[in-house]
């Protein structure tokens, strides 16, 4: 390869992939035969060594790479990252399961190559030739339902905008990574939907293989993050995805609260403080722990920082609760009019204070 040009690069991000490493390379290196083509694994830190087994291969064959993220996690910004990180004119996606067909990948840079008005070129498992393999009734409607609630942002009439087989031209792809909001899974979503002007686009189909090796996925956050991505997209510049979170998940705990506060104090007939001060604690653990799954999932905290950023958290929620307090009352003694107008403005202070004291001093600092 160092006599010719460099014309491709696959991106594979990876989790927990390693006896995937070198079956993939293999196929790879069997479908790109005559091609000039480099791999870049980006994994996002696997304990089981996946990023290892691919610098091993590295160290041997110079078209593999490796980017081995520590305290980041995520599909779409692993792409991001991948395909910043090649000097080929054209960077493809593929994933690291063996699911998709890699022989498809000559095919789509002969399209590229062939015609310079085409931007990308997406492997389709819904266009005619094309097949999901051998998923089940559930699945299939699954995803139709999520090709679906695409449409609500897309700009295009893809049959499989879900896809994440894909090749696009590098220059195109760097060009939008400023306005990528690096959600979620589906990496092409959110590339589509962020294009300025409508990206030139052709499917070309291929089978859906079934994983033989590893473990899928594909589970609850998965489908959270789909959602999240698509609130992004569509509500994204007016409320910022994170604060909406934020607030959704405070807006569970209070329920959350209320509930505990009812059994302790109604049903189990403790003193109302001290059932008060035990609700707020379960609250403020069930709002901390379910941020950290899912608000700040690619900043998560793990062990002894864990622990130190529950403390962290419960500070800035108390200082919060006192500020939501100190002005409700202030604005109700001053105004003398509707309670209500009062309270919330003393929730949505404690609001944002909770938001950007948690983002930088618990989920910021470690």
């Amino acid at each position: 390869m160092s006599d010719t040009l460099l014309e491709l690069a696959v991106v594979i991000p990876t989790f927990n992939e390693r006896a995937n490493v070198p079956l993939l390379i293999a196929k790879l290196d069997a479908a790109l035969a005559g091609r000039a083509w480099e791999a870049i694994f980006v994994d996002d830190d696997s304990p089981d060594g996946t990023a290892d087994a691919a610098r091993a291969i590295g160290r041997e064959d110079p078209r593999v790479r490796v980017i081995q993220r520590i305290g980041r996690r995520g599909l779409s910004s692993a792409c991001i990252e991948g395909m910043c990180a090649t000097a080929a004119p054209c960077v493809a996606v593929i994933d690291g399961d063996l699911q998709h067909d890699e022989t498809l990948l000559p095919k789509m840079l002969d399209a590229l190559q062939a015609d310079a008005s085409l931007d990308v070129v997406i492997g389709s498992r819904f266009c005619e030739g094309g097949c999901t393999g051998e998923w089940d009734s559930e699945r299939v409607a699954k995803s139709a339902f999520a090709t679906k609630l695409s449409r609500q942002v897309l700009k295009a009439d893809l049959t499989d905008p879900m896809s994440g087989f894909f090749m696009i031209r590098s220059e195109i792809a760097r060009g939008l990574v400023p306005v990528l909001s690096g959600i979620g899974f589906k990496i092409l979503l959110d590339i589509m939907t962020a294009s300025p002007k409508p990206l030139r686009f052709r499917e070309l189909p291929y089978t859906f293989r079934v994983r033989t090796e590893g473990e899928s996925k594909l589970d609850y956050v998965v489908a959270m993050e789909y959602l999240i991505a698509l609130y992004d997209r569509m509500f994204g510049k007016v409320v910022p995805v994170r604060f909406a979170m934020f607030s959704a998940i405070g807006a569970i705990g209070a329920a959350v609260h209320l509930s505990v506060l009812f059994l302790l104090f109604r049903i189990a007939g403790l003193p109302f403080v001290t059932g008060t001060i035990v609700a707020t604690i379960v609250a403020m653990t069930f709002n901390y722990l379910l941020n950290n799954a899912l608000t700040y999932r690619e900043r998560r905290l793990k062990g002894a920082a864990l622990i130190g950023g529950w403390v962290s958290f419960c500070l800035v929620c108390a200082v919060g609760a006192a500020a939501n307090v100190g002005l409700a009352a202030f604005l109700h003694n001053v105004q003398h009019g509707d309670w209500r107008v009062s309270a919330l403005a003393g929730i949505a202070v404690a609001a944002v204070w909770n938001f950007a004291l948690s983002s930088r001093f618990v989920w910021g600092r470690y």
